[in-house]
């Protein structure tokens, strides 16, 4: 499994195209700050964590359903989000996200890998050039 150039999964994030304008990027902690770091740098705007948590670092499930881990202390009602995680296998913490941020005024998903609204890759054997 070989590693991808971070060059290239910037260019990714750099030239896909979104449909729509977002309001905040909220990264899933801790796997999706490095990525919605990238992506906020071009849109711009309001910058969130929501903690939750599924798996360790070997993809693991540590629970039968995400947690969160931290209350959420940003104003979400009424926004359109950019929900950004590294990667998707189940869909499982993207779906629990949306439930959490169900007040947003939109809520689209991106994920460096899987399946999302937007993916960058969709690749079963996948390495972040950002894990060292």
């Amino acid at each position: 499994m070989e590693r991808k150039p971070f060059d290239e999964v910037l260019e990714r994030v750099l030239t896909i195209e979104f449909a729509e304008e977002f309001d905040m990027v909220v990264a899933i902690a801790n796997g999706g700050i490095i990525p919605a770091a990238m992506v906020n740098q071009r849109l711009n705007c309001e910058y969130h964590l929501l903690k939750l948590n599924l798996r360790d670092a070997m993809q693991n499930k540590l629970y039968d359903k995400p947690k969160l881990l931290a209350e959420i202390d940003f104003d979400f009602k009424g926004k359109k989000i950019l929900l950004v995680d590294d990667r998707v296998k189940t869909g499982t913490t993207l779906e629990f996200a949306k439930e959490l941020l169900s007040d947003a005024a939109l809520v689209k998903t991106l994920a460096v890998n899987g399946l999302a609204d937007y993916c960058l890759y969709n690749e079963p054997c996948f390495r972040f050039p950002w894990i060292v």
